[in-house]
């Protein structure tokens, strides 16, 4: 997220205060090369209430509760997706046997993949909900920049795994060396980062619609 400029905070307050409308203060920073995202931060400073002066809103600030929740949130979210994988893994690997893996401990690879989604995906889905719930009660909460950074290294993380999936996909289809078993492997590994993926680009593209966003 785009740290709120003072400067620009001051400009939107006074243009405001002299009854410019939040369209027309909005166009003019466009206009005048500031991103929407300056513009959103900046006009969400101020409640979009009829009062004389502009009100400005309560910020949001990097609580260690927050904090918390967010970094639990993610972390929960990183092994439920490692450990799904692992265990689609393990299934294919069943599926379609190769002669010259000689990998041992497939059940406690199965009863650890298993033991890791049974605790992590509910904290996952649990403090999904919980945040999903605070931030529609208080929307100056979509600017929070732990929320921000954390989502934003999850789509950079989604994103390389993407590349690397595809890179190798392409590697192996040139060198001939493609195996139904290496194939199923692929698409899972594509499938849990493109979804990933689009999840959370959805959700900040949710934030830009958001009325603490809105410039309407």
């Amino acid at each position: 997220m785009a740290a709120v400029n003072e400067e620009l905070v001051g400009f939107v307050r006074d243009a405001l205060r002299s009854g410019v409308s939040r369209e027309g203060i909005a166009d003019g920073l466009y206009r005048a090369g500031w991103s929407r995202e300056q513009v959103h931060a900046a006009l969400s400073s101020f409640a979009d209430v009829e009062f004389p002066i502009p009100i400005p809103r309560p910020r949001a600030s990097v609580e260690a509760r927050e904090a918390f929740l967010y970094l639990v949130l993610f972390t929960t979210l990183y092994i439920s997706a490692y450990q799904f994988g692992s265990l689609v893994f393990q299934f294919i690997e069943q599926a379609f046997p190769d002669a010259a893996d000689r990998t041992f401990g497939v059940v406690e690879r199965l009863r650890w993949s298993v033991s890791s989604l049974v605790v992590a995906f509910p904290v996952f889905l649990f403090l999904s909900r919980l945040t999903a719930r605070e931030v529609d009660a208080a929307p100056a909460r979509r600017q929070s920049p732990v929320r921000r950074w954390l989502t934003y290294l999850t789509l950079f993380v989604a994103a390389a795994v993407l590349i690397g999936d595809v890179t190798t996909l392409l590697y192996n289809l040139l060198g001939g060396d493609l195996t139904a078993r290496f194939v199923l492997k692929v698409l899972v590994v594509g499938l849990i980062a493109g979804a990933i993926f689009w999840y959370y680009l959805s959700d900040l593209r949710a934030d830009e619609r958001s009325p603490g966003a809105d410039t309407s």
